[in-house]
């Protein structure tokens, strides 16, 4: 009601402006064309192709590897370019290569089109986020990248529901390749009618260095938030095989991911007033702490019980944290490095996603996947301590803002 009352005064910015929506939009579609497939894939791999389990993580891995490589070129060119045809140009191929994947007629076709989706992918998003920062009001900017992030968690927690739902009913891979394809095309039309503000691209005419790839104040945070990628990549990818191979669960992957996102939409919406506040560090100090247990007694508990409640906990820890490492990265970077600053977040994130995708593979092939997820565990822990030791202290040492 106040927020409301200082809106209509004019007080306060509006904070869901129709550009704004416009990229949430297309953000939940390139999240929902990606999650439809993501828990469905080492399925897919293992029946279609006969992939052992190491060969998964090592073919699934290369989309988070070629993600890793492209983010830092892409923020260059989001922050030195137009960054709405930079952003159209990369929806697009990402978009016709889920085409790619109906074309692979051998696993060696799927490892090349898998890997080379990577590319477009990990750029879209940099672009689509660093747009939707150009579009918010700047008062209400750590709010609105807190909210951004709900379009990435419904998609989240609907995604991998519909995927599990149609191949059950189906067991026709190609339904949801096609699927995906269809809603990426959404997404690239709703992101063609963005108006992003009008602002004069400033040319850095000094030498090419690291700094303008890469954010090398946020290099301690990017450590940290590779440890916590590293974990959700283990998660993601081997959640169906583990709960069906170790644990008996059949079918509850979906519900896994739906009370995951349930979780991450709660924490986003409870969290918005401490990242309006301005109070990054304890936002991420509370999710770091829930996400830890979750992790744990997801693999320490070996129930039901344990098995869904931890979703819950993770999902409620990663959406304080999210955002609160997002807001830091771009509090430690000048206006004309927004682009830079998003895309060494997200760069470290898939290289721990992938990390963790060919680990987990290697570790559950030789070892098992109790062993991979008890692995996950305990460098959870790990960057906890970091995070408390290191990370925010060094963030409060060097934020502009």
């Amino acid at each position: 009601m106040i927020i409301r009352l200082l809106y209509f005064c004019g007080i306060m910015e509006k904070l869901w402006n129709n550009n704004y929506v416009k990229v949430m939009v297309a953000n939940f579609t390139m999240s929902f064309a990606f999650y439809l497939l993501t828990p469905l894939l080492p399925i897919y791999l293992a029946e279609n192709f006969a992939a052992p389990k190491d060969t998964i993580g090592l073919v699934l891995s290369g989309y988070s590897i070629t993600a890793l490589i492209i983010r830092p070129f892409s923020g260059y060119m989001v922050d030195s370019f137009n960054r709405k045809k930079v952003l159209l140009s990369c929806l697009f191929f990402y978009f016709i290569l889920f085409g790619g994947y109906l074309a692979a007629t051998s696993l060696a076709v799927f490892a090349v089109i898998r890997t080379i989706h990577g590319g477009p992918f990990g750029a879209a998003t940099v672009a689509n986020s660093t747009v939707a920062i150009d579009v918010l009001p700047s008062s209400r900017r750590n709010e609105g990248i807190g909210f951004y992030g709900l379009s990435n968690n419904v998609a989240t927690a609907i995604a991998p529901t519909v995927g599990i739902m149609i191949y059950e009913g189906t067991h026709n891979f190609n339904i949801l390749f096609v699927l995906a394809l269809a809603i990426a095309a959404v997404g690239l039309v709703v992101d063609s009618r963005v108006k992003i503000p009008e602002k004069e691209i400033v040319r850095n005419k000094s030498k090419l260095s690291l700094d303008r790839f890469f954010l090398l104040k946020g290099v301690i945070l990017a450590i940290n938030m590779l440890g916590f990628g590293f974990c959700y990549g283990v998660l993601s990818n081997y959640l169906a095989i583990y709960g069906k191979e170790t644990l008996g669960i059949t079918g509850g992957t979906g519900v896994y991911f739906m009370l995951l996102s349930i979780g991450l939409i709660l924490s986003r919406m409870q969290g918005a007033k401490a990242l309006r506040e301005g109070k990054l560090t304890r936002n991420a100090a509370e999710g770091i702490i829930l996400s830890t247990i979750g992790y744990t007694i997801f693999v320490a508990g070996g129930s039901m019980w344990t098995y869904y409640g931890s979703a819950i906990l993770i999902g409620l820890g990663n959406g304080h944290m999210w955002p609160a490492f997002q807001n830091m990265m771009v509090n430690l970077a000048h206006n004309n490095q927004r682009g830079t600053a998003n895309s060494t977040l997200m760069t470290s994130w898939d290289l721990g996603v992938g990390l963790g995708i060919l680990a987990g593979g290697f570790v559950a092939e030789h070892f098992g996947y109790a062993s991979a997820f008890w692995t996950v565990s305990a460098i959870h822990v790990a960057s906890a301590v970091m995070y408390f030791v290191l990370t925010r202290g060094n963030f409060e040492r060097n934020k502009l803002r």
